[in-house]
């Protein structure tokens, strides 16, 4: 992998909305900074002690969107989140000395801490069948690579060049039909049951994705529920954060325009642009 001893800066921003047409907004989000290091202030020894033991920042964002039709999807999310960032200090502090061996070790304790929370939120709330539940998409940013940790339909997706990709695959009854070849893209978007989720945090079935990207100096990263991507294209999430001058601007933009094409959904997302 390549080296995170040289970092770049992040301007980093997270935005959360009911909506127009839910009564509670069941989306949480966390954006968190983790560092592990001893800042040398003066040394007889020269910069170099200080370059060695002062590591580069690694940045946390994560999404959570508590499952409609199901009681108690806020304390899902919330619980989610919570327990999360509980699990994920443990397996944090190694981050700043990955190779390539450890890297393996690093994303197998990142699905762990999903698997913990997930538990968790079923030893608080109760069954599988019947309990709260939620969808959780994780990033760790530790430059220049991003390891990804998703469950569910909220989504990430990085914008380079212009280009957007999306690099999460929605967990749903129409995602999985057609992958299968059983269904088009059109059928799955018509179907009543094409967007039942088929893994969830407290449901029947968890089964996160691991990922992960290198990024370089001028990319975004972004996550969002689906409250957004039920109203802005990807088209024009790509133009949004191609032209906006802050992270928190994209933010501000992409939820208002969710909003102006009805809001049926809580509305959530992380803008991560990086160099600069």
């Amino acid at each position: 992998m390549k080296s995170a001893s040289v970092s770049v800066p992040v301007d980093a921003f997270g935005l959360t909305d009911i909506g127009k047409v839910r009564s509670v907004n069941e989306d949480h989000f966390v954006i968190a900074s983790l560092r592990k290091s001893i800042r040398v202030r003066h040394c007889s020894l020269g910069d170099a002690v200080g370059d060695r033991l002062d590591r580069p920042e690694a940045h946390l964002f994560v999404i959570a969107d508590g499952v409609g039709g199901r009681p108690g999807g806020e304390l899902a999310s919330t619980s989610a989140v919570e327990f999360l960032l509980e699990y994920v200090d443990e397996a944090i502090v190694c981050y700043h000395s990955l190779d390539v061996d450890q890297e393996h070790d690093f994303l197998e304790k990142l699905e762990q801490a999903v698997h913990r929370a997930h538990e968790r939120i079923l030893q608080e709330f109760g069954t599988a069948e019947k309990g709260p539940a939620t969808t959780l998409t994780m990033v760790t940013l530790a430059w220049p690579r991003a390891y990804l940790v998703h469950v569910g339909d909220s989504r990430a997706y990085y914008l380079r060049k212009g280009r957007l990709k999306q690099l999460t695959r929605d967990q749903t009854t129409g995602e999985y039909m057609v992958n299968v070849g059983a269904w088009t893209e059109e059928q799955a978007a018509r179907a009543k049951v094409g967007a039942n989720l088929t893994s969830a945090l407290g449901g029947q079935e968890m089964t996160p994705v691991l990922g992960l990207v290198d990024l370089e100096p001028g990319d975004v990263m972004f996550l969002c529920t689906d409250g957004l991507t039920k109203h802005v294209t990807d088209q024009r999430i790509a133009e949004v954060l191609g032209d906006s001058t802050s992270a928190e601007s994209m933010c501000r933009k992409l939820v208002d325009e969710a909003l102006g094409d009805g809001g049926t959904d809580n509305v959530t997302v992380i803008v991560a642009r990086t160099g600069g």
